[in-house]
Order: C-alpha cells, then structure tokens, then sequence
C-alpha cells in the first residue's frame, strides 16, 4: 500500500511539472512600464542579419521586442519563452499593398480629413480609400495613427473555404488542446482599390466592411456563424452590428453594443480583437495617443509550417519555430488606443498598445491591458508579405496570430493554412466564385441560409 501511494504522489509530482507554472499568474505588469520601454529603447541601434536570439543572450536584443515580448522571455507569468527558443534576424522584406493602394493614397489622402464633435465623438469626413493619413501629424495624431490601423490594408476579398480552412486552437492551464476548424470570408464593401473590382457593392448599403465567419468543427458547435458589418457612418453607427446564427434556433441574433468585449466562439480574442490590424473597432468613440516611432521584432515573410499543432510551434508556448523563416526588424509607429473618455465605463480594456507596421499600417502586436491598467493579453498578429496573383508580388498575404492571456493563463493560436493541404486563403479573384455572393455572405439574410 504505501509504495501504491508513493507511486500515486510520484506521478502527481511528474504530472505538475509538466504542467505550465500557476505560481506566477499573480505576476502583473502595469501601464507604467511603458514609459520605462520608451526610454530603454530611444537608442535602438542595428542587429545583423545572421544573428540569432536565444535564452542566453535574449536581452542584448531586448531594445527591438515589445514590452509583452520581453515578459515571456522574463518568464514572470505562466506563459514563458521555451528554454529553446530560437530567432534568427534576416533581412528586412520589402512591399506590403498593391500598387493600385498607393495611388489612392497619393489621390485621397491630402483631401482626408475629420472634426470633433460635441458629445466627443470623431466623424471622419472625406475618405475615399487608400491610407487615410499617409503622413499623420497633429492634431490629433495619435486618433489619425489609429485610423490608419482600422483602414489597414487587406485585400478586397478573404476567403478560407472547406477545402482551405483556417484552424483555431484553445488551449487552457493544463496544457488542454481544443482545435476549431472555420471556414470565413473578409470583405470590403465600400472603399475597395484592388484591380478588377468595383470601389463599392450595393448589396449591404451603407457598409464599408463585412466579416462573416462559421465553425465546421467540433460537431457540437458546427453551423455557429457570425456576421459582423461596419458602417462608414461611424457616428450612427458607433459600434459594428454584429449578429450571430444559432443552430439550434435556427436564426440568427443581434448581439448587443456591451458584445465589443465579448469572445469570439469563445477563443482569447474579443469583437474589437479579431482582425489582422489589432483593432476592430470604430473611428468614433476611439483614439489614440501616439507613443513614439521604434524599430520591433517580427515574422513578415514565412511558411505554412504553422498549419499544425504542436507540431509546428515551439510548445508550450506556441512560438513560431525556426523553420517558419527568418525574423526581421521592422520600422513600426505605437499608439495606445482606448476609448474616449464618455465611452470607457465598463470598457474591457484601458489600453491597447499597438506596434503598427509602416509597410501597411497592420498592428503587428498587441499589448492589452484590463480596466486597473494591468497587462492582460498580448497578442502577435504576424502579417505575411508574398506573392499573390492578380495582386503582385509582396503583398500582404495572410496572417498567423498567437493570443496570450497572462492573467488566466489561457491561449489562442489561428492558422490562416491551418488544413492538410497547407493552403494559404484564397483572395480576391482567385477565390471560388460562390464566394462572391455578398447577400449571402455580408447581409443577415445571408445567414439564414445556413442548414438549408
């Protein structure tokens, strides 16, 4: 009996080390801490290409990561970097829009402009496509900054179908996998300047943007959609629409303005999350305080390696592995996005630190803090430059993104080419034509499509 029970506390022991530390969820970082990065990092200076960062010499490079980098290198939470991790700089990758998105900056962006209104809301005015503010200065630099990232580039259509579905895995304290297959389609409805398609459809009037996405797997939540639309005029429209179809009803259901905080299929992003930017909110009721301009650490040129977990991730992080590709320094601007200060009561977040790419103006990561300006998530949103058909070469592509909930210790990791074939999405006109039904994929009606 007892070398039963020394076998059991054996086993236990074995089973808790394995187990991602609890001990350090008590860790917190605040807001303030910022400040200190900017100081540390005002003389960045160069690193060589053919360097390679690891857990021996990680702070020599500390001055190019973000601030949620540098913590789980620190390890002072239960998410840590591997003890093996390995990052080698290469050069940096050129590109990141279309030709034909340059030229409507050229064309709109001197005529782009806004006013304050007096309840405190922003109303952009004269937007046509493109950047909106190529060259952001004050006033108001910080908001204008942000209004970059919210019209990012993303190509005119995004598609994961069944034969090409992203994969999303959850996993909890305890190491626990929940993989979640998704098929879903990205559009602009309004404002478009990619090649061959109109600069607007009239399908969903009054929209510039559409999201609609649908688990196929688990089988207990298969046929779950949602669609999100986003409105050009934001002062009517302060918050996106968003509406969920129910299976087991059988119709869909608007969720209310307090959803913005709410999961996404229950995965570590929220409403105002889930977009390659980092921000998917509205230019009214936010803005942004600009924080400095810095060279940062990021993946902008890799391979599908990523379509498999664990396989493809250093575990149990889910860090990119070497053989994804090489690192790259990028120039980046930073603005601390919130919401006003009419808006912010009960708001999930306080700040969302956004380390945004010049190249396209997508956040690259996300730095999250909670309602006490306590660091809360941190969010990689790896946006690929390639080549694309149609579009040219080195244009963003696709994205990878890994979601770090430090406080809870939870995680969410999406592969855009998270299916057997390794395929990327499909975009703009080397999409499946079914996929350009915008009734069906960018209105509510569409929704009730679904299971018929």
């Amino acid at each position: 009996m007892k070398n039963r029970w020394g076998l059991l506390l054996l086993a236990a022991l074995v089973a808790l080390c394995l187990t991602p530390s609890l001990t350090m969820a008590d860790a917190t970082t605040d807001y303030s801490e910022m400040a200190d990065w900017m100081k540390m990092t005002a003389n960045q200076g160069s690193i060589p290409e053919g360097t390679t960062i690891t857990m021996s010499n990680w702070q020599q490079y500390k001055q190019v990561m973000p601030l949620g980098m540098i913590k789980l290198f620190q390890g002072v939470y239960s998410w840590k970097m591997p003890q093996d991790v390995s990052m080698t700089i290469g050069p940096m990758t050129e590109g990141g829009v279309t030709s034909t998105w340059v030229a409507a900056t050229e064309k709109y962006g001197p005529q782009t402009s806004f006013k304050v209104l007096p309840n405190g809301h922003y109303l952009l005015e004269n937007y046509h496509g493109g950047t909106p503010f190529p060259n952001p200065q004050d006033p108001q630099k910080g908001w204008k900054i942000m209004v970059n990232a919210y019209y990012a580039f993303v190509p005119a259509l995004y598609v994961n179908a069944p034969d090409n579905n992203a994969t999303v895995w959850v996993i909890d304290k305890y190491g626990d996998v929940s993989p979640t297959t998704l098929i879903l389609t990205y559009r602009w409805t309004d404002y478009i300047t990619d090649p061959n398609f109109p600069a607007k459809y009239d399908y969903a009037p009054g929209t510039w943007y559409a999201e609609w996405s649908m688990e196929e797997t688990p089988e207990q939540a298969r046929y779950t959609a949602s669609l999100s639309m986003f409105y050009v005029d934001q002062e009517a429209h302060p918050y996106p629409d968003t509406f969920v179809f129910v299976p087991a009803l059988r119709r869909s259901l608007r969720l209310s303005a307090s959803s913005r905080c709410s999961p996404v299929f229950g995965f570590d992003w929220t409403y105002d999350d889930a977009k390659t930017n980092g921000f998917n909110g509205t230019t009214s009721i936010y803005t942004g305080d600009y924080l400095g301009n810095r060279k940062i650490l990021t993946l902008a040129h890799f391979n599908t390696d990523g379509f498999d977990l664990p396989a493809g991730y250093d575990m149990p992080l889910a860090w990119p592995k070497p053989s994804w590709g090489k690192w790259e320094v990028r120039p980046m601007i930073l603005d601390d996005v919130h919401r006003i200060a009419s808006e912010a009561p009960g708001y999930c977040y306080s700040h969302r630190v956004m380390y945004i790419d010049l190249a396209h103006w997508n956040g690259d990561w996300v730095d999250l803090y909670d309602s006490n300006a306590k660091l809360w998530k941190s969010i990689a949103y790896l946006n690929d430059i390639g080549n694309v058909p149609g579009l040219g070469n080195n244009v963003w592509d696709g994205v990878a993104s890994m979601a770090w909930d430090l406080q809870n210790t939870h995680m969410t990791v999406w592969s855009g080419f998270g299916n057997a074939a390794k395929r990327k999405p499909y975009l703009d006109n080397n999409a499946p034509k079914q996929w350009f039904d915008g009734v069906k994929y960018a209105t509510p009606g569409g929704l009730m499509q679904i299971m018929r």
